[in-house]
């Protein structure tokens, strides 16, 4: 009896145990699964989120800081040391300054100078830092600041009559980023070989002229071409790619120095859908072009009477100095005669999106602003092909300032090098040949009738010759096949153009359905492509196309 007892007792306490162990499993397990699921959501979590659990006092200066630092303790010290850095300053400002400030004077004086300049008593405050990372053997640090000063700035102007005009800066409000490079390194003190400074980005440039003891709105214009002078002397000057360069240490530090490294050959094509800014008629656009928004190097496109969807198919070239950092921008005006021509819209692209020797095709969308990025208005697009060529390479490109090749592009120069192979002759090239365009087919076409159909047929023109050519109708098609092939004689291939208009026939007359404009870079680089394009003024239908280029290059000695 005392056996059977033990037995259900013992089984009954190992039935327990297990009992015991499998709970305890089951809620270890479940402890697991939700300390991973906690855990995945701490990973989650940004600065900002933790911010709202713990007081900022708990953080480390590495978690609260930004990428873009506070720097109270550099406010602190310049405050401290400003009189000396005002009195080195405003030397250094006024001996590369006052050039570029004469370079830039107005037609209507016959001297600008600084008469006075200093930088006055408040310094400016650092409102962030941050290192750029660049790969070099230097360190790149860049400082937000903002200035409203009281400097004594007074220009000593003399105008063509003979007139002296002591002109008074004043009430002048600044915010930029100010980009110091220190490089090489070097293994002895200061651990850097040199200074590089330059500024940036130019948020902000307020300020007032005066005349002492007279009123500078009394000479009609004159205020705005020295303000428009000003402005032009610190892009030209300081103005990053620009950059001054600071010897600490004993050697040649010319590397550092602003150089050019290649150019950018750009052809402005045409813009579509552009904002009517006129009450009678439509806008006349025009456009211009720049890297560096200075007056010697902004291109300016002719202007396009009454139009909105204006074709231009212009050449122009620029020198670029550092294309990891600068941009092609692109603004459309509207020309009001007399009057100020007014702003469109304006697009910029990034240089380093190009990929150097090929040519990109691209269509940009018009903003009013391009430093707010809030503006959802339809204002049109603008299309441009750009080409970048760097210096000294060796796929076929040539130093443009080559004597021998001076009166060329460097778009011509890359298409020489196409069709001719060879370089250093002193010949000029005409792209000229045979251009075959067969029209295949088109698709999803817009209707045009009461029956819900259309009879379409595609006009053919090249745009600098005027040579037409048309394909047949196909009657009540919305998806047509024509499969016809055109031969174009093209005497000047780079400064031409292929319109190619889909229309509908009707007894009465004809329809306009649609149109497409491409420039012949592409079939002249590649020799043959097919592809299709979306059709500008309709609401739907492309055009099948293949594009044949059959070279006859043409020398001319000069």
């Amino acid at each position: 009896m005392g056996f059977l007892l033990g037995l259900v007792v013992g089984i009954a306490v190992g039935i327990g145990l297990i009992v015991c162990f499998v709970r305890s499993e089951n809620a270890r397990s479940k402890l697991r699964s939700e300390l991973a699921t906690t855990v995945a959501a701490f990973a989650r979590m940004t600065v900002e989120d933790s911010k709202k659990i713990l007081p900022a006092e708990y953080y480390p200066s590495w978690v609260v800081f930004s990428q873009r630092q506070k720097v109270t303790w550099l406010n602190l010290q310049l405050t401290k040391i400003w009189p000396y850095v005002n009195e080195a300053a405003s030397e250094l400002i006024k001996a590369s300054v006052e050039p570029i400030l004469e370079q830039y004077r107005p037609v209507v004086l016959s001297s600008l100078k600084f008469s006075r300049l200093t930088l006055g008593t408040v310094a400016p405050q650092f409102t962030g830092v941050s290192i750029i990372e660049d790969g070099g053997d230097g360190v790149t640090m860049e400082l937000e600041m903002q200035w409203d000063g009281n400097p004594s700035i007074i220009l000593d102007i003399k105008t063509r009559f003979g007139v002296t005009l002591p002109v008074q800066v004043k009430d002048i409000g600044f915010t930029g980023v100010f980009r110091l490079i220190f490089k090489p390194l070097v293994d002895e003190l200061p651990c850097f070989g040199a200074i590089c400074y330059s500024l940036r980005e130019k948020k902000k440039l307020d300020f007032t002229l005066k005349v002492v003891g007279g009123d500078i709105s009394s000479i009609p214009g004159m205020s705005d071409a020295i303000e428009g002078s000003i402005r032009d002397a610190i892009e030209d000057s300081i103005t990053w790619p620009v950059r001054k360069v600071v010897p600490i240490l004993p050697g040649d530090y010319s590397d550092l120095e602003l150089k050019p490294v290649g150019t950018l050959e750009v052809k402005l094509v045409q813009a579509k859908e552009l904002t009517n800014k006129d009450i009678i008629g439509k806008s006349d656009p025009f456009a211009v072009l720049y890297i560096r928004p200075l007056r010697d190097r902004m291109k300016t496109s002719k202007t396009i009477n009454n139009q909105l969807n204006p074709v231009w198919n212009e050449h122009f070239e620029f020198i670029v100095e550092d294309l990891s950092t600068q941009h092609l921008v692109v603004k459309i005006y509207d020309d009001e005669g007399l009057q100020a021509a007014e702003l469109i819209g304006c697009a910029q692209i990034r240089l380093s999106e190009l990929e150097p020797g090929k040519v990109k095709d691209v269509w940009l969308k018009l903003v009013k602003d391009l430093e707010v990025q809030r503006d959802n208005k339809n204002r049109g697009q603008v299309h441009l092909e750009l080409l970048y060529c760097p210096f000294g390479m060796d796929n076929g490109f040539v130093n443009p300032f080559v004597s021998s090749f001076s009166s060329m592009t460097s778009l011509e120069k890359v298409i020489k090098s196409e069709v001719d192979g060879t370089e250093g002759k002193r010949r000029e090239v005409i792209v000229r040949g045979v251009l075959s365009v067969t029209v295949i087919s088109a698709e999803d076409l817009p209707v045009m009738d009461l029956m819900g159909k259309a009879d379409p047929y595609v006009t053919l023109t090249m745009k600098k010759s005027e040579t037409r050519n048309k394909t047949r109708v196909v009657n009540e098609c919305l998806n047509p096949v024509w499969n016809q092939t055109f031969d174009f004689v093209v005497e000047d291939g780079l400064h031409e153009m292929l319109i190619l208009e889909v229309w509908d026939h009707d007894t009465f007359g004809k329809d306009h359905m649609g149109r497409c404009i491409l420039t012949l870079t592409r079939v002249i680089l590649e020799g043959e492509y097919k592809d299709s394009f979306q059709l500008d003024g309709a609401k739907s239908g492309k055009l099948n196309l293949r594009l044949k280029w059959m070279p006859q290059p043409i020398y001319r000695d000069s």
